[in-house]
């Protein structure tokens, strides 16, 4: 049993896994697309994912303002949710998403990753700390 970690952006999708022992997620690829709306290749790269790695759920970053309201990406994540779960028959569970970005950012500058170089894996780095606080979250409920 594996749990994926996605962090949806208007031309990108970040995506993590965890391990099989729900303790440690890993960046696992980026998937990216000319056009916000053309999802038909993400949904389809994320199906075969979960199938490759036997995911049990997925984990989506949900973005939220710095003040708890809805931003107005949240409309576009909620129909990237439903059309995720139609599609796997996987439960997508929302997840706060606030600061995984400046956190992934700041984690590539600190790792020495060069400026032009961190563009292809924030995404990717920003879903890892995305499901990583939910399977930390899912270990202290246990």
């Amino acid at each position: 049993m594996r749990i994926m970690g996605l962090d949806y952006g208007s031309k990108t999708v970040g995506v993590a896994m965890s391990d099989e022992l729900l303790i440690t997620a890993q960046v696992l690829e980026t998937i990216t697309r000319k056009e916000e709306n053309k999802l038909r290749k993400t949904y389809a790269r994320i199906e075969e994912i979960a199938k490759e790695y036997q995911v049990e759920r997925i984990v989506l970053g949900y973005p939220k303002n710095m003040n708890n309201t809805l931003g107005e990406r949240i409309e576009q994540t909620e129909k990237f949710k439903e059309a995720l779960e139609r599609r796997t028959g996987l439960p997508v569970i929302l997840w706060d998403e606030r600061l995984t970005t400046i956190a992934a950012e700041k984690s590539l500058m600190d790792s020495q990753v060069r400026r032009e170089h961190r563009k292809q894996y924030v995404d990717q780095v920003a879903a890892s700390l995305i499901l990583q606080g939910y399977l930390d979250r899912i270990k202290r409920e246990s």
